[in-house]
Parts: C-alpha cells; structure tokens; sequence
C-alpha cells in the first residue's frame, strides 16, 4: 500500500473515531439547557436532576473528545506538512479561534456547570449551562469554516511560492458553503443526542428503573428528534444539497449514480454503480425528481459524470454513492420513526408502547452510523481535490514519511483508541446504570 492511501487512512480513522465524541456533546448542550430551562421555570428538582444526569454522560464525551482531537492538530504537520505549509495561513486562523474562544469557553463553563451548583444562583447556573451550549456550538462553527473553506476557497490568495495567505475574514466567514454545511451539521448532532436520550428513556421505561425520568428523557428526545430530523431533511439537506449542485456538479453526479446527462434526470433511490459500463445496475429510480430537487424544474438537465473529464471524477465512485444512500436512508428512517413515536406521545400511548419503546432504544447507534457516512459524502466527494479547484490530495501529504512509519502509527492508534472505547463504555454503563438519582445526591 502507498503512503497517500496509508496517510488518508491514518486521518480518516482518527477524525471518524473522534467525531464519535462531538456530535454527541453538541447535541446534549442543546438538550441539558432544554432540561435546565424547565427545571427554573418550574422550580422542579427533577429536571435539574436529569440535567445533572445527562451533564456527566456529556463531561465523558467532552473528555473523550478532547484526548481524540489533539493528534489530529499534530497530524496536519506530521501527516499532511505540503498542506499545512501552502495553507495553514488561511486554516490556523480558523483553528486557532476554535482553540483560543469556543474550546476555552466550553470547557472553563463546563467545570462551572458540574461543580458550582451549589455556590450559583439558579439563573447563574443556567447561564453556564447556556456557555456550555453556545461554546460548544461555536467550536463546531471554526471547525465547519474550515472544511467548507477546502470544499469551496473564498478570501484567499495564492502567492508566488504557492503558499495562500487569507485577504478577508468576512469572505472566510460568509463563504455561501459554509451557512447550509454548519446548519446540517448541527442538526444533524441534535438528532444524535435526540436518539440518545430518546434510547435511555426507553431503557429506563422497559426495564422498569427510573421511570419517571424515562418518560422525561424519552419526551425530550422525541419532541426534539422530531423537529430535528424534519430540520435535517429541509432546508439543511436540501440547502447543502444546492451547494454541491451549483459548486461541485461532478460530486452531484457520482453521489447520484448519474452518468448520463439527463433532461429530467431520476432519483436513484437504489442501484449498484458499475463503473467499467458507465450505468447503474438493477436501479429502483423515481422519474424526473432529481431535477426537480435540484432546480425546481421537472426536466431541467442535470449533468452526469460524462459531462467532465475523468480525472475529476471523484476517486472512490462507489464509496461516495454508497455513503450518501446511507445517510439518506437512515435520515428518512430517523424522521419515520420519531414521527411515529411523536404522534404515540401526542396520543398519551409512549410510555405503554413497548414495540415502539424497544425501536427507540435499538435506534441508538444509526445516527452515528448515519453522521459517519455524511462526512465520508462530504469529504470523499470533495476528491480528488484537498482544497477544491486548488491542490489535489497527492500534492498535500508530507512525502518524507514512510509508508511503514504510518502503517506503524496507525496500529498504534487502533489499539489506544480500542482501549478508550472500552473505558467509555464502561463509564457510560456506570453512570445509566446509577441512574439520574444517584446524579442528584
């Protein structure tokens, strides 16, 4: 194996294994400030214990997210130095602010928010959880301005040396990829943390502990995984949808198994992608809506892979479409079945539900799964381009690394990543099985 594909093994397998962490801390801040809003407008201690509860399940995260991220940082310069060198003075500046104002931010407010109850007023301790949120949100912006600047560069120059200096933050932070990309993103870690939540409440419910915090956490999770995962469909999908149409229409085609250009062209809703013969195998299509979707026109021409030259094809054609079917599906499974669960609460029939309490509860790993395959769209279909338009991926790796010093490094990392998973879950068992009572003590 070449040392390009081992060094984007290497950073896939530990930006993949660390966005595990994130997408759940950005999406319970969100949920344990829903929790402590109700809790100071109804002075009841319940829900200053599930927030209590669900605010060390998030500490974990946030430390597990922590110890994760840090080599990634070191991994632009040991892994990727050509990129580092022609673009850290556009990128440093976005990961710098994600360090120096959100990580600071969240992580001082965090401490405030688990240890300074008892020395806050209750607004004041609101207020930290509400820094939380907001610090947390915010290092998940920088983040997203950085990829979407790779995606679709704006602001930017590029020198002599062929080093890019950056000419406008304004242009940094209103690039148009950049607004529906962080938007999806975000929703997209409420309906991790809706799932998850949503799945203990139904632990709790079936196993009959807890339960009245079950019923609380399973009302949570499915008002706000209903209203997320119809925000994940529209606008969000469908705006980011447009930003890969209009900016990256090559990306389009192979996420969509479109090889042909098309007046009218159909949504693949299934199919295999065969690449020698330029067709998609056994198709189950829907006639006329990808144009629709895309230009509100039912025969407006959408262009297929056949409409640019090979070598900006995306790489890995099959990877890309089949990362985006899944996340797809699973997106419209997700709406079905918070849908579902949200007319069962409507109707007061949840709680008694076991079918549907067992399904919440067996939906807790797809949105990772889901997530996962919307970063490998995001990041896969940007090939065969690091920084789109300007330098391709073979141009960015540092070229004085072995491939058997990467190979070496990588098992090294799969095996202290396995260990902290293994920690994780321990705690997490521990703290679910204590349960939000003992949170309160």
């Amino acid at each position: 194996m070449d040392a390009l594909t081992l060094h984007r093994l290497h950073f896939a397998f530990t930006i993949i294994f660390h966005y595990l962490f994130p997408q759940l801390t950005m999406g319970l801040a969100l949920l344990i400030l829903v929790l402590k809003t109700m809790a100071l407008r109804t002075g009841n201690e319940h829900y200053h214990r599930a927030a209590r509860f669900w605010a060390k399940i998030f500490a974990v995260n946030f430390v597990m997210g922590v110890v994760t991220g840090i080599p990634m940082e070191f991994q632009f310069g040991t892994n990727w130095s050509r990129f580092s060198k022609a673009a850290g003075g556009v990128i440093g500046q976005t990961l710098a602010m994600e360090g120096v104002f959100s990580f600071f931010l969240e992580s001082s407010f965090l401490g405030v928010f688990l240890f300074g109850e008892k020395r806050l007023s209750p607004k004041a301790h609101w207020f930290a959880a509400f820094l939380v949120f907001f610090g947390s949100w915010l290092s998940g912006f920088f983040i997203i301005a950085t990829d979407a600047w790779m995606q679709h560069p704006t602001g930017y120059r590029m020198g002599p040396d062929g080093q890019i200096s950056l000419t406008s933050f304004a242009a940094l932070f209103t690039n148009p990829w950049l607004f529906w990309q962080y938007l999806h993103n975000m929703i997209g870690a409420v309906v991790t943390g809706s799932f998850v939540m949503a799945s203990v409440g139904a632990f709790y419910l079936l196993s009959r502990t807890h339960e009245l915090y079950g019923r609380t956490f399973v009302r949570v999770g499915v008002v706000a995984g209903t209203i997320s995962a119809f925000l994940m469909a529209f606008p969000t999908g469908d705006g980011q949808g447009k930003n890969v149409a209009f900016h990256q229409p090559v990306t389009l085609a192979a996420m969509e198994g479109l090889f042909q250009t098309e007046d009218g062209a159909p949504l693949a809703l299934l199919g295999q992608p065969d690449l020698e013969k330029h067709r998609l195998d056994n198709p189950l299509i829907v006639p006329n809506a990808l144009s629709f979707l895309t230009y509100q026109r039912w025969k407006a021409e959408v262009r297929g892979l056949d409409a640019f030259p090979k070598d900006r094809w995306p790489d890995n054609i099959p990877l890309l479409y089949y990362s985006y079917h899944i996340m797809v599906g699973l997106g419209t499974i997700f709406t079905g079945v918070m849908a579902l669960a949200a007319f069962a609460l409507w109707r007061g029939a949840l709680y008694q539900s076991r079918g549907l309490l067992w399904l919440l509860m067996l939906m807790l790993p797809f949105p990772y799964i889901a997530t996962t395959a919307g970063w490998i769209t995001a990041e896969a279909g940007r090939q065969p381009w690091l920084i789109y338009g300007i330098m391709r991926t073979p141009a960015g790796f540092s070229p004085h690394v072995s491939p058997g010093n990467v190979l070496f490094t990588l098992i090294g990392f799969m095996g202290i990543y396995t260990v902290l998973a293994i920690l994780f879950l321990f705690l997490i068992r521990r703290e679910i099985e204590e349960g939000p009572e003992h949170a309160g003590a």
